[in-house]
């Protein structure tokens, strides 16, 4: 073998590991933005995991992830959506209310985008339209300003001889105002009046229950900054006689007296095949937007007793699960 077919043996055999490589598909990364907590979010979470995995994606093995946490402060999505934006991620998953979503729309305009919201995506300007969304957004909406309103309806119905009607809300949640205006306007069609009782911090819970919640007949909870402290606000609301209506069933599993909303373990679980789809090639404009079919509600029947309530059979009647 001459000196001249060495080298060119040589130079193949050290090019093909890189062509090899080359070939090979970098892992996408997913960016991950949420304006909770890796606790408040935990449930939700492996819910997405699991739909990512349904349409062949694990993490770690073929798809990685990238955690962007607003821990409350949801005056910070904007800059996390940025940095997510910044390294060049594959997707992001928006996933938790319109705060997230518009944060991710704001930050990029081609990177595919998927989310949940709880309030109307056409209303906000997220999608051009429910089934033809267009851009590079799609999702699912949880309908959590419709809910509020229900969950007013509900509670006064479960204590009629209420008078004024709490909203615990997130203080630092400045989405959460559709939500609050849907609720008021429920309770004034009722001729009840709805006090917001505010905490920004989970360390403030104990605070607002143990003064203005006094001021009030009757409560409902539905903010994502609660979930995590679920345990804490049943307990509370045990302690100061309170019937309150919550958002999931773990609530009333807990102790809780009734919930009322969407399986939103099963929205997050759509996210993540969305996810996973649009990773294997599909336009987020061609898939429609999800919207829930079924709602749940969940009844304790031994925190009514507790309570000195009785539960109207109308109640009864539509309840999905009633616990004993």
């Amino acid at each position: 073998m001459t000196r001249r077919e060495m080298m060119l043996l040589l130079g193949g055999a050290m090019a093909a590991p890189r062509a090899i490589r080359a070939q090979q598909k970098a892992m996408p990364v997913i960016g991950y933005l949420n304006g909770t907590s890796p606790a408040a979010n935990a449930e939700s979470l492996a819910a997405f995991r699991k739909g990512l995995s349904e349409t062949g994606y694990d993490e770690g093995q073929n798809v990685a992830i990238e955690y962007r946490w607003a821990e409350f402060h949801y005056d910070r999505l904007p800059l996390l959506a940025g940095d997510l934006v910044s390294r060049k991620v594959d997707l992001i998953a928006a996933c938790g209310g319109a705060g997230e979503a518009l944060a991710a729309q704001s930050a990029t305009s081609t990177i595919p985008t998927v989310f949940t919201v709880g309030a109307d995506p056409v209303e906000t300007g997220l999608v051009a339209s429910l089934a033809r969304p267009g851009g590079n957004l799609t999702g699912v909406a949880i309908l959590n300003v419709e809910l509020a309103q229900k969950r007013v309806e509900m509670i006064s119905e479960l204590v009629p001889q209420a008078r004024v009607i709490g909203y615990l809300i997130n203080a630092n949640n400045s989405a959460i105002e559709p939500n609050t205006a849907s609720a008021r306007e429920a309770a004034g069609v009722r001729g009840l009046r709805l006090e917001i009782l505010k905490a920004g911090a989970e360390g403030e819970i104990d605070a607002v229950f143990a003064t203005l919640v006094q001021h009030v007949d009757a409560l409902v909870v539905g903010d994502p900054l609660f979930n995590s402290r679920r345990e804490q606000i049943v307990a509370l609301a045990a302690r100061y006689r309170v019937p309150a209506i919550y958002n999931w069933r773990e609530y009333v599993a807990a102790g809780g007296l009734i919930s009322y909303g969407t399986d939103v373990a099963a929205a997050y679980r759509q996210v993540g095949i969305y996810a996973g789809r649009i990773l294997n090639g599909a336009k987020p404009a061609d898939l429609p937007v999800q919207q829930p079919t079924t709602f749940e509600l969940i009844i304790n029947l031994k925190t009514a007793k507790a309570l000195g309530l009785t539960v109207p059979p109308a109640i009864l009647a539509r309840a999905d699960e009633v616990i004993e």
